[in-house]
């Protein structure tokens, strides 16, 4: 049931963050076409003329500071910031007012050797203009939007645009600062035809395997694995189940590796979608979990008897791995909302609920056991001294109730 909320939490808030709405009317303007951009809850609306090769558009996107900046730019030759020539809006530091400047994305600015300074673009742009929304009384704060026309002419019979857009917290005089290095910051980068606007589906693509990734793993990773680890801590000790507990202990963790198994596989994959994005310590705990939990599910294929000689080191290494694997898979999980920008969701806060549950659950069974060992325990030594005959019954957990994760 916990985990069926969940889910039905995680998909309903991203659902609503990836189908985040994108118009094509303005104040000034009504386009043919418009595209939800994958970050930053940007958009651009557009109108292509083939007769000429001219392209209207308007960019829509949101400042981060009222000091900041909001930029947007064509790259001819490639998908990346390198080479791009963009247009940044930004309050002048002396008026205060809204001012719209060109700017030429060179080497030297990803590696900040120089500031960035103004200058005309080498692309034909035949106009650019800057508004806000709610018009000229409106005012620069954070979460305003901006909206960036530009009239451009491109090269006949190339169609595909390769887009490049960002924002950054503040400007030092008219030169725009670095903006923030999350991975959705490094990753607004987007091509698509201005003529079929066909990357319209691939980025619907590409943030259905987020969403399908990103619920996979929180599932298999965050709660499953955590869940079996349970059973096989707390279930095996009723001696009326028998080994029973060993089944569901096993189903439970088995379920969790094909999911996580298939969450990770797409994590890959998404991560070859994107180019130049680096996740950092998501990725390497991604890894480090995947590996330690195919170590788990490679040791049942050689799990002594409970007789041999080897039984207790097969025992060590199990609990060791299998709780590593835990930890590093619940962590994991939080650092995956981060990467995808839902540090603050509700999806965060409802996969929070679950975990505290199951971790209310674990206190509230290891209480009970430290109960009955403690029960046990005195009942024994009472057996012993003979104040009580040794056919009482006692509890039917055993005492030892320390084990390890995969029994």
């Amino acid at each position: 049931m916990i985990i069926l909320f969940f889910l039905f939490l995680f998909i309903s808030h991203l659902s609503t963050a990836f189908s985040a709405h994108c118009s094509t009317v303005t104040a000034t303007k009504t386009f043919q076409k418009c595209i939800t951009l994958p970050t930053q809850q940007a958009s651009i609306a557009w109108t292509f003329h083939p007769h000429n090769a001219t392209l209207d558009l308007c960019f829509f996107g949101t400042f981060i500071s009222p000091s900041g900046w909001v930029g947007w730019g064509i790259n001819p030759t490639s998908p990346e910031m390198t080479g791009t020539r963009a247009l940044v809006a930004f309050p002048d530091p002396n008026s205060g007012q809204l001012v719209l400047l060109p700017y030429i994305l060179d080497p030297s600015v990803k590696l900040q050797k120089t500031p960035l300074l103004s200058r005309p673009l080498d692309i034909h742009l035949i106009s650019s203009s800057a508004t806000l929304y709610g018009g000229k009384m409106a005012t620069i704060h954070n979460g305003a939007t901006v909206q960036i026309y530009a009239t451009v002419k491109l090269v006949p019979n190339k169609t595909k645009i390769h887009h490049v857009w960002n924002r950054g917290l503040y400007v030092q005089g008219y030169s725009p600062t670095i903006h923030p290095t999350t991975s959705n910051d490094l990753s607004s980068i987007t091509t698509f035809d201005v003529l079929s606007g066909s990357a319209a589906t691939q980025h619907n693509n590409m943030d259905m395997l987020k969403l399908v990734h990103g619920i996979l793993n929180a599932i298999s990773w965050g709660i499953l694995l955590p869940t079996g680890a349970v059973t096989a801590r707390y279930l095996r000790h009723i001696q009326a189940l028998g080994p029973t507990w060993f089944y569901v202990h096993s189903g439970i963790q088995l379920s969790a590796f094909f999911f996580g198994t298939v969450g990770f596989a797409i994590g890959i994959r998404l991560g070859e979608m994107s180019p130049g994005v680096t996740y950092g310590l998501h990725r390497k705990l991604g890894f480090a979990a995947f590996s330690l939990g195919a170590l788990q599910t490679l040791a049942l294929l050689f799990r002594p008897k409970t007789t041999h000689k080897f039984r207790k080191y097969w025992k060590s290494y199990h609990h060791f791995v299998g709780y590593s694997c835990v930890v590093l898979g619940v962590v994991n999980v939080f650092q995956g909302f981060e990467v995808i920008g839902e540090g603050r969701s509700y999806a965060k806060l409802g996969y929070c609920l679950c975990l505290s549950t199951l971790v209310g659950v674990c206190i509230a069974l290891e209480v009970n056991s430290w109960v009955i060992f403690c029960r046990k325990s005195k009942e024994e030594k009472m057996r012993r001294e003979g104040l009580i005959s040794g056919s009482d019954k006692g509890s039917g957990i055993h005492s030892g109730t320390h084990s390890g994760v995969l029994g």
